[in-house]
């Protein structure tokens, strides 16, 4: 069962997210728009405060493309 107080709760979070950090908001819009096929590559490159490097990607299966649909349903 859904918890509506967890639904608003994770709301007012996005919302903050959104507000610090516009211009990676409105990347994911963009993807979003132009969309992920399967194939296609998405990486991740987190470089830590003491200057480490932690990257990692994934090539787009179908079963993702599922997976990134049932999320965008939530919204």
């Amino acid at each position: 069962m859904i918890n509506p107080a967890k639904i608003l709760q994770m709301k007012g979070a996005w919302d903050t997210f959104r507000n610090n950090h516009p211009k990676f908001v409105k990347f994911v819009e963009n993807v979003g728009k132009s969309g992920v096929t399967a194939g296609d590559v998405i990486e991740v490159t987190i470089t830590k405060e003491n200057g480490e490097i932690i990257s990692s990607n994934i090539r787009v299966t179908e079963s993702d493309l599922a997976l990134f649909e049932s999320l965008k349903e939530l919204t």
